[in-house]
């Protein structure tokens, strides 16, 4: 039997059992001594003129800022900044780095520093290349850059590829994916190919829609939302003043996380100084802590609770549905013994869970990365579908389904067609009359295909629009390797990341330094989680003397040199007020864009927020589909070569962010809130620890199937028995998980890994 299921029963250990020095309140106090320390200290002024400049927050997809302000959101709302912003921002507003930083350094000292020491260097400040066979960066000019890489993209269109992140606008996006198509190539692999792919995936697939149906507006009309596998008090603060007010007008919050986060059962805001910041804010009504990749089942059983009980919302599955009663079929027979032993959660649990769903007035559905980053990450996103559709809960305001995305325009790069999912047949049309031809059907590489490929030797040419492909993915050993294998790869970034360092190429690596968003000379868009298209204000660099370009203009002026005028004046779109006219006439629901530039009207894309149950599929009808229960069995110990000497305990391993943490970039070793005093720690159960005579603070070895970690320090938390975390990225080098083969994303939330102390020989 599996360790999952052998603690799928037992009582989990009390949340004061946390470290005694751990906050009892997510946010709160720390979050304005924070911002005191930054917004006062000599940074202080460059710090609050960018909080104010009309530009959308550089962190995650809920921020805020663009043409209403720094501080306000898309319905007026002040106060709307948060802790991650300012880390964001002071990141950014940080000195160039000397010329003598690389010249003094050799790449293998270079490679020795860790996330948050590669990020404190400071700016890129000038370009620079690592030439093969040579020890340090050095300075390249602009025309031997244009050189190398345009001679690389004449390549095969099959062997260059692309890869980018949020952090990056539309418009940069649009030209992004236009110069890869042109080319004939479809490899335009993205950071969310390795986060919400599978709620792509699962939302064209019901839907026909990719992207959250819900509005904030919609939001605030729900008195009831279901946060499923995330910790939004670390990543999305700004979406807890929204479930403060929700519980404040008497809604209710359930809390799906096999951990227990502080920030997730109250939470202290400093939007409400009065009434949150300091006493902190009740979230989470009820809070579930199922087994790592057991969330289908969880639902099913929601689903069979709503049926057992009479809330099942057959005369709207009948006229709005398509599939359904297979689907409810299964709900119903499946076991209440089955459920419980897989997902770890007690039948009575489950039924309140229901109980509170079906008294609400309107249900808001939402989730990130703990429901996505499984091998079964489509099947979890096509079982929350269920459940709101046998509830009722979609197609009318204050009722939905709302994935909460990352980076902060994330969801931008989709919507402009960087994708190697199917693309919608608005957009492929437009771009096949642009182009004057079919588009390719070759299938591209998503990020994870694009290192199995370039570690195949089928990638030539690689560039990265922002973002940090070697730290982002697992198995940090053979993304090293591949990216080894490529001959040139271009990277455009604001600050050095430990890509820059380690993900080298064979002959060429260019680091290209471009001007952040609130410093391009041109306006910019970006698009947040909830179809909020904003608009961001010029800006100046405060690097007066570095050698910066603008995206846009690096883009424009290589694919000018690719393509020639074919198939439009690439250098006409230096100016990005005709990239705009262009997304206007290519991308369905981007119409106002056109006039964006004189009008400053920001906008909801169209036909996106579903307030009445017409979906854009064929029939209109939303397509429903049978979830199968995953197989959750932890492999046995002596599939671990450390288990041939010693004794320990196998475990599923969920990667995370600390609380200072935008994706890989980190921005303070500790997390005092989960009461980890550094990154080469992992959180785990008491109860797990005591059965193998460990206890907290002692040193032991964290194997995975790729790797292993020594020295790692155990802390006790609130995790389920049989779990355990770890940071991400420091924790990749392990493991090379399981992958979901409908949308290419890594099962980075259910790692097996095999945990024991040097000191515990094995009994014989």
């Amino acid at each position: 039997m599996s360790q999952d299921k052998l603690h799928s029963n037992q009582q989990y250990p009390p949340f004061d059992d946390k470290n005694s020095e751990t906050p009892d309140v997510g946010g709160g106090l720390p979050v304005i001594k924070y911002w005191a320390e930054h917004t006062l200290s000599p940074e202080g002024a460059k710090l609050w003129k960018t909080l104010l400049h009309h530009s959308a927050c550089l962190s995650c997809s809920w921020g805020t800022g663009g043409q209403k302000g720094g501080f306000t959101n898309e319905e007026g709302e002040k106060l709307q900044r948060c802790m991650k912003s300012v880390e964001a921002i002071s990141a950014e507003i940080k000195p160039g780095i000397k010329s003598q930083v690389f010249e003094q350094r050799t790449i293998e000292e270079l490679q020795k520093l860790t996330s948050l020491e590669a990020d404190r260097l400071g700016r890129l400040s000038f370009p620079m290349i690592l030439r093969a066979g040579k020890s340090h960066y050095e300075r390249i000019s602009w025309s031997e850059i244009y050189e190398i890489v345009t001679e690389g993209f004449r390549k095969t269109p099959e062997r260059v590829a692309s890869y980018s992140s949020g952090r990056s606008s539309n418009e940069a996006a649009f030209l992004l994916q236009l110069i890869m198509r042109s080319l004939g190539s479809n490899n335009l692999a993205d950071c969310s190919d390795l986060c919400h792919s599978p709620s792509t995936y699962g939302l064209e697939q019901m839907f026909a829609t990719k992207t959250s149906v819900v509005s904030l507006e919609s939001l605030k009309k729900s008195d009831c939302v279901v946060l499923a596998g995330s910790n939004s008090a670390y990543n999305h603060p700004r979406l807890m003043n929204e479930l403060i007010e929700l519980r404040r007008h008497g809604g209710k919050i359930i809390v799906i996380n096999p951990m227990m986060e502080i920030g997730l059962v109250k939470f202290g805001s400093p939007a409400f100084p009065v009434k949150s910041l300091v006493p902190g804010s009740d979230i989470a009504s009820l809070y579930l802590q199922p087994i790592p990749g057991s969330d289908s089942v969880l639902f099913t059983g929601i689903q069979k609770a709503l049926i057992e009980t009479g809330h099942i919302k057959t005369e709207f599955l009948q006229a709005h549905t398509e599939g359904w009663e297979p689907v409810v079929e299964n709900a119903r027979s499946t076991s209440w013994e089955t459920i419980v032993e897989i997902c770890g959660v007690s039948q009575n649990e489950i039924e309140a869970a229901a109980t509170i769903i079906a008294d609400a007035k309107g249900v808001v559905f939402a989730w990130a990365m703990g429901i996505t980053q499984h091998d079964n990450g489509v099947d979890n996103v096509f079982s929350i579908c269920n459940t709101a559709l046998i509830s009722g809960n979609i197609g009318r305001e204050g009722a939905g389904l709302m994935p909460v995305r990352g980076h902060s325009n994330v969801q931008g790069f989709g919507s402009m067609g960087v994708t190697t999912q199917k693309i919608k047949k608005g957009l492929q049309q437009a771009l096949e009359k642009l182009l004057g031809r079919s588009l390719s059907s070759v299938k591209g590489y998503d990020t994870r295909s694009l290192i199995e490929a370039a570690d195949d030797h089928k990638v030539d040419t690689l560039i990265c629009l922002g973002g940090n492909l070697y730290a982002a993915n697992p198995d940090s050993t053979q993304a090293k390797r591949a990216l080894g294998k490529i001959e040139t790869i271009v990277y455009l970034a604001t600050k050095p990341n430990l890509g820059h360092f380690h993900g080298l190429a064979k002959q060429n690596t260019i680091v290209i330094p471009v001007l952040n968003r609130f410093e391009n000379p041109h306006k910019t868009t970006v698009e947040s989680g909830n179809n909020f298209v904003r608009l961001n204000d010029e800006g100046k660099t405060h690097l007066q003397d570095a050698d910066l370009i603008p995206e846009v203009k690096f883009l424009t002026e290589l694919a000018h040199r690719i393509h020639g005028e074919y198939p439009v004046d690439w250098r006409r779109l230096q100016d990005t007020k005709f990239i705009r006219q262009l997304i206007a006439e290519t991308v369905p629901g981007f119409e106002k864009m056109a006039t964006i530039d004189e009008t400053k009207e920001e906008f909801t894309i169209s036909d996106r927020i579903l307030t009445t149950p017409h979906f854009p599929t064929p029939s209109g009808k939303a397509k429903m589909f049978v979830t199968p229960l995953p197989q959750l069995t932890l492999p046995h110990q002596k599939t671990f070569a450390g288990a041939e000497n010693h004794q320990g305990i196998v475990v599923a391993l969920m990667t995370g962010r600390s609380y200072a943490q935008h994706n890989t970039v980190v921005y303070q070793i500790e997390d005092k809130y989960r009461g980890i005093p550094h990154r080469n720690c992992i959180l785990m159960n008491r109860i797990d620890l005591e059965k193998i005579g460990l206890q907290e603070h002692q040193r032991v070895t964290v194997e995975g199937n790729a790797g292993k970690l020594e020295n790692v320090e155990i802390i006790y938390g609130a995790v389920r028995p049989g779990a355990a975390l770890m940071f991400y990225p420091e924790v990749n080098v392990i493991f090379n998980p399981a992958v979901d083969k409908r949308s290419g994303t890594p099962a980075f939330k259910r790692v097996p890994v095999f945990v024991y102390a040097e000191n515990s020989p094995k009994n014989y």
